[in-house]
């Protein structure tokens, strides 16, 4: 793990090293008043030299003021660094999220995603800066001040840290303890953010249905968890520093006592232990620093690790042998499939379909039996767990799944717009078109004069998941997303089941215009929109149970005729 961490520092090599220059220079200097006590005390104020002790003291403060820059090269350059080794680990994790499949996004929530890119990356940003500079900073400190005390009583000094391994074993005992502590703490802030996305999200329907309370409890079950696991946070980390508090302050003790009965037997003088006494503070600092800095890095390296989790998950790959897929013509046949979710039952069975090119193929049947299953297996968002799925007579395994997804469109009943104009919205269908393409795009779409109505036209802002814009606007613009991508294959996943009827007839009429020259698959609850299909399967737990044309299935008088004629008589 140290070792992949260490690797964001290579692009940044000059200004660490910098860095780590200047925090050497300034625990050099840091040397240099406890060396000028000792000397004022026992030579240049006996002596009464006041020309020395002046010229001592203007060299003291000329050290200090370039220490005051040094710092200042540190705190600002440091930190610079770190958020730009911060900025390079956010852009790795946005680009592994770009390449997780879609079973990822089934198990991890938006808002615990959206902490560990940013709350995770910020303490992680802060170790980088802090970590190697303290560390540096500290043990140059305590050795040259091991080096410096034993040149005033080496004796004293061996007794002084003789305390060190007490310190050592605190920290270690409690280090653990403290770890586990702030992993939770991090879990606890992440499921807080989870539950404040999904209620900021859906605050229409909270304030619909006039569920507010609801949703406050909810949140406060989440602060209650979270407020918990900060108290167990704070309790290891208050026993951490009270502990070793107490070990440094068993320091000063020490000293007075030891260096008092050396200072009677005559073993050092009073010079001296005046010095010894200022300089053991020079050694106690940077344990002190060290000691704190445990706090830093057991947050930047937790935070670390949960970002390692999402790089490390598996992205979804290409098999080796994998060819572009060409020009695809539309040709799409499962042999024998079957899919389940994460090791649960099989969600698909044995399913076996053959949609020549250019036709139109329908899947009905109850909710929950496998028709949206299918149309995610098509552009191979899952893999299957037996048998096979052929385009053009090409199994997709053997098919990039860049080249396999630019042959298909895909509009759904759930709707996504970005929060961006409506020329961005419609070019997500092919980013390259030109503005004559995204106007015919609206225009075969059916949308172009209503775009025309407002007051930006084409640069209108449609706020966040589109919500300036009705349920039918929005499916018509994802519509012209799809004219515009132009793909040879079509999938209709309930397009228009969460419309009205007037609404669902405009829609059906950009929908005919779009499905013409397309192999297509469409799922549809509304068997009145199907009936005209080439082919028409009824799925039911998984499995097909019946298929044939409209007619043929009328006619057989099964489960389709039943459901035809109960929505007829509802019509």
């Amino acid at each position: 793990m140290l070792k992949r961490f260490f690797a964001y520092y290579k692009p940044h090599m000059r200004i660490f090293l910098a860095d780590m220059g200047a925090s050497l220079l300034v625990a050099l200097i840091g040397i240099v008043y406890p060396m000028v006590t000792r000397k004022m005390l026992n030579d240049l104020i006996p002596n009464r030299n006041y020309r020395m002790v002046v010229l001592f003291g203007l060299t003291l403060l000329g050290l200090y003021f370039m220490k005051m820059l040094l710092n200042y090269f540190i705190q600002y350059y440091g930190h610079v660094m770190g958020v730009r080794m911060q900025a390079e680990m956010r852009s790795d994790m946005f680009r592994q999220l770009e390449r997780l499949p879609y079973s990822f996004y089934d198990d991890h929530e938006t808002g615990k995603i959206m902490s560990r890119m940013t709350n995770d990356l910020m303490d992680i940003s802060e170790l980088a800066h802090h970590g190697p500079e303290n560390v540096l900073i500290s043990s140059i400190s305590v050795i040259t001040a091991f080096i410096y005390l034993s040149s005033i009583n080496f004796w004293l000094t061996l007794i002084i840290f003789a305390c060190v391994p007490f310190l050592i074993i605190i920290a270690v005992a409690l280090r653990k303890k403290m770890r586990n502590a702030f992993m939770k703490s991090r879990q606890s802030v992440a499921q807080i953010n989870a539950a404040l996305e999904s209620s900021v999200s859906g605050i229409r329907v909270t304030k619909a249905f006039n569920n507010a309370k609801k949703e406050q409890d909810k949140f406060e079950e989440g602060n209650k968890e979270f407020v918990q696991a900060r108290r167990e946070a704070y309790q290891a980390m208050g026993q951490f520093h009270s502990g070793t508090a107490f070990v440094t302050d068993v320091f000063n003790v020490v000293v007075l006592i030891a260096g008092g009965l050396f200072l009677y037997n005559g073993a050092i003088q009073l010079g001296d232990y005046s010095a010894f006494i200022v300089s053991v503070s020079m050694f106690i600092t940077p344990v002190m620093t060290l000691i704190n800095f445990m706090e830093q890095y057991q947050n930047g390296v937790t935070g670390f690790e949960r970002f390692l989790e999402i790089m490390d998950a598996e992205p979804e790959r290409d098999a080796p042998d994998a060819v572009d897929a060409g020009r695809v013509e539309g040709h799409i046949e499962f042999r024998h499939v079957t899919y389940a979710y994460n090791d649960s039952s099989d969600v698909l069975k044995d399913i076996s379909l053959n949609i020549p090119k250019g036709e139109t193929f329908a899947l009905v049947g109850p909710s929950g039996g496998g028709k949206t299953t299918i149309c995610h297996l098509i552009p191979h968002f899952y893999d299957v767990t037996d048998g096979e799925i052929l385009i053009d007579g090409k199994e997709i395994h053997t098919l990039t799944a860049e080249s396999l997804r630019r042959s298909i469109g895909i509009v759904q009943q759930d709707i996504y717009l970005f929060n961006a104009s409506i020329r961005e919205n419609i070019l997500y269908g092919r980013l390259d078109a030109t503005d004559e393409e995204v106007v015919e795009a609206a225009k075969r779409a059916n949308i172009h004069d209503y775009i025309m109505s407002l007051p930006e036209g084409y640069e209108t802002q449609i706020g966040e998941r589109g919500v300036r814009l009705s349920g039918g606007q929005k499916q018509r613009l994802s519509i012209a997303r799809v004219f515009l991508k132009n793909p040879p294959i079509l999938i209709l996943d309930e397009a228009t089941s969460a419309l009205d009827n007037t609404t669902e007839i405009m829609i059906q009429q950009a929908l005919d215009e779009l499905c013409k020259g397309r192999t297509t698959l469409v799922v549809a609850h509304r068997l009145s929109t199907v009936k005209n299909a080439d082919e028409i399967a009824v799925i039911s737990d998984g499995s097909i149970i019946e298929q044939g044309s409209h007619d043929e299935l009328i006619e057989k008088n099964g489960v389709y005729a039943k459901l035809y004629s109960q929505q007829f008589r509802e019509q």
